[in-house]
């Protein structure tokens, strides 16, 4: 069944307490036609909630600019990461930047709307179980959560051509100019890991990345050839070695909450149409970060899914 706005009735967050909330949404392709009126959807709870965008909002700069723009109008400050689909360079796209130009270039488009890139000074949220400094962060992946039984990339990326689990950011997320994507990928990691090591250590960190910093969420993917495209052995300790009081990403497509050494992690994105016609949204359209109740006692994952397709 098809949705257009007018089914899709206003998503607002939850009653928002004092100073506001800290809200995240991910993975909105607004590409797909049944998933623009769910953007439109979302608004927030009070005038001072913040919304996190860990990425793939579209592929055209078009699109990503409309999506962007809405939500910043809407929401009292919006931190954007990249994700990978906004990266891509399709034919359609009026705008044929490849790879760090295109990625500048939809930096300065967010500037010019407001929104908070990870080029700018990380934001202090001073609501409740506040103050944290929220960082978007972006940091690719360089193909170290390979396929099982796989000893190096080359083998790696072999099985998921035999088994037909190829991501297309092979044919379309160009690297330029760097040689590779895991070449830009360390640069990226490199750069970030310095500037978190420089951060305040008494202001706890949210950390927002469109892939997930350590390879445990990707081991319920339905295709685990797919973990290869999404991120890198280097960032799994940042949540112990960086004080964070909550890590943000998508990517998946398994919206969730586990915790690793005691840290939050949320997956939070709303996916393609065919999987959350199956699912729903059960955990609401916008996830609330803080807000938050502490960690239960030995907290371990929340929630399982799964992901139908790459």
């Amino acid at each position: 069944m098809s949705h257009t706005a007018h089914d899709i009735p206003a998503q607002p967050a939850e009653p928002a307490r004092s100073g506001g909330q800290l809200l995240a949404v991910s993975d909105l392709h607004i590409g797909m036609a049944d998933n623009r009126p769910i953007t439109e959807s979302l608004r927030p709870g009070s005038d001072g909630d913040w919304l996190l965008v860990a990425g793939d909002v579209g592929e055209l700069t078009t699109d990503i600019e409309w999506a962007l723009r809405l939500l910043s109008q809407r929401f009292a400050k919006v931190v954007w990461a990249p994700g990978n689909h906004e990266l891509w360079t399709p034919r359609e796209d009026p705008v044929q930047l490849r790879g760090e130009r295109r990625y500048r270039y939809l930096v300065e488009m967010c500037r010019g709307l407001g929104v908070v890139t990870p080029e700018d000074p990380y934001p202090v949220w001073e609501g409740e179980d506040g103050p944290v400094a929220v960082a978007p962060l972006f940091l690719l992946y360089d193909y170290s959560f390979r396929a099982p039984g796989a000893a190096t990339k080359e083998e790696s990326l072999a099985r998921a051509h035999a088994t037909g689990v190829v991501c297309s950011d092979e044919y379309l997320l160009h690297p330029d100019p760097y040689p590779t994507r895991e070449a830009w990928c360390a640069a990226r990691v490199e750069a970030t890991e310095r500037r978190l090591a420089a951060h305040d250590p008494s202001v706890p960190l949210v950390l927002v990345n469109h892939y997930p910093l350590l390879r445990e969420p990707t081991e319920v993917l339905w295709y685990p050839e797919f973990a290869q495209w999404c991120g890198t052995v280097r960032t799994a300790d940042w949540h112990r070695r960086f004080r964070t009081a909550a890590v943000v990403y998508g990517h998946l497509h398994i919206p969730r909450t586990t915790w690793h050494d005691g840290v939050r992690h949320e997956e939070v994105s709303v996916g393609y149409p065919r999987e959350w016609r199956r699912r729903g949204h059960p955990r609401g359209l916008l996830r609330r970060i803080l807000p938050h109740p502490p960690a239960p006692a030995g907290s371990g994952a929340d929630g399982v899914g799964q992901r139908e397709s790459v």
